[in-house]
């Protein structure tokens, strides 16, 4: 296992808007526990041990010991399409999994033809025979559309309900027709169903004529990470954004985000504005933290949690944050709904941030890393 240690002090060389507090610099560790992951996406702590759960996008999972460092490959992934940025994407044990053993994912599939969309689905993990089986789809988002961009997803569950995040399958309409505006479209949506994949009778849109019953916020452009907030329960999801523009978003029932009639990027070819950003009476929900358009400021997410272990006392309660483009995990105090920046951990060490987790026992900071031969890295106190 490789170690690197790292410190914060107030000289430290990052912008003055990011620099972290004297209270709240605790030096730490990376111990690298596992290398040569091919494409990670997601990860996830199983309830019932110490070990982790692993997507691979190609359409694998993995299950690994982060104390020994060891792998052991499970069978019965569902089939994927990993055209363009499709494949294997998130995993999330259900609430009952010590009882049920089941385990819930996200994929990217072919529906006929060239058309593909983003499935949720289950299985259970048993453990003898280092398999998933009885694997059941819940829900494919429709419509299916043929591209191979903006599939999302994650999931959290949340009172007894699973919900999911998808994206707009990377349409280039910029006016009200887009599809993350029109409810008979579940792309660019955030969906809510029962735990066995009904859509439930109070979902806001489930009695309109026209409308899909499964959708509960909409106007969404591309979500790549879902939490819970540890003290209000409100889900929490992060979002690519057009040339910039990358937003955190507080989820709201029935509510609509905006894309891309409001919105702070702009066109990736010409750089041209195509939207105001949010206003007070535009009729949206305005995001919690939103990022500047263009490259040097932008903010891609992927993969996000707050944290609450006992390692690093000074950040309770801060969200953390993957960013692919710049390769660094961003750290933000919160408080009542309001972001700050406050520091740029693993900065300089040159890997796309997938995922993020808290290991539930030690308190730790676990991240993966994106690519085709990507770490598993856990951030520790300095011993």
């Amino acid at each position: 296992m490789r170690k690197s240690t790292y410190t914060f002090p107030t000289a430290c060389a990052v912008a003055a808007v990011l620099a972290m507090p004297a209270s709240a610099q605790p030096a730490f560790e990376v111990d690298t526990i596992a290398t040569g992951l091919t494409n990670p996406w997601a990860m996830a702590f199983l309830p019932d041990s110490d070990e982790m759960i692993i997507t691979l996008r190609g359409g694998e999972i993995v299950i690994l010991d982060p104390g020994s460092g060891d792998m052991q490959p499970i069978s019965g992934a569902p089939d994927v399409d990993t055209r363009g940025q499709g494949g294997l994407l998130d995993i999330a044990p259900a609430p009952d999994f010590a009882q049920s053993g089941l385990v819930y994912m996200t994929w990217a599939g072919r529906v006929g033809g060239q058309n593909s969309t983003t499935h949720l689905g289950r299985a259970r993990l048993d453990r003898d025979a280092h398999a998933l089986v009885d694997l059941e789809v819940l829900h494919a988002v429709g419509p299916a559309i043929d591209s191979g961009a903006h599939f999302g997803s994650r999931i959290v569950f949340s009172d007894g309900h699973v919900f999911a995040g998808f994206g707009d399958r990377g349409s280039k309409e910029f006016g009200p027709d887009h599809i993350s505006q029109d409810l008979s479209s579940e792309n660019g949506a955030v969906i809510r169903l029962t735990l066995d994949g009904d859509i439930p009778a109070d979902n806001p849109f489930a009695g309109d004529d026209g409308a899909a019953g499964a959708i509960w916020s909409y106007g969404h452009r591309n979500i790549q990470a879902m939490t819970l907030h540890p003290d209000t329960g409100d889900i929490w999801l992060a979002e690519h954004g057009e040339a910039g523009g990358d937003e955190v978003n507080i989820v709201e029932r029935g509510g609509n985000y905006g894309w891309p009639l409001a919105a702070n990027g702009v066109t990736y070819r010409g750089g041209q504005r195509f939207a105001e950003p949010h206003q007070d009476g535009d009729g949206f929900v305005s995001p919690a933290h939103v990022w500047p358009a263009g490259r040097d400021d932008h903010f891609p997410p992927s993969g996000m949690t707050f944290y609450s272990g006992d390692a690093f006392a000074d950040w309770q309660g801060h969200l953390l944050i993957g960013n692919l483009f710049h390769e660094y995990l961003g750290l933000f105090s919160e408080n009542n709904g309001t972001l700050e920046p406050v520091a740029r951990l693993l900065d300089g060490e040159g890997h796309r941030i997938r995922d993020v987790v808290i290991g539930p026992q030690d308190g730790f900071i676990y991240v993966l890393a994106d690519g085709e031969n990507a770490p598993l890295m856990r951030l520790v106190p300095p011993s």
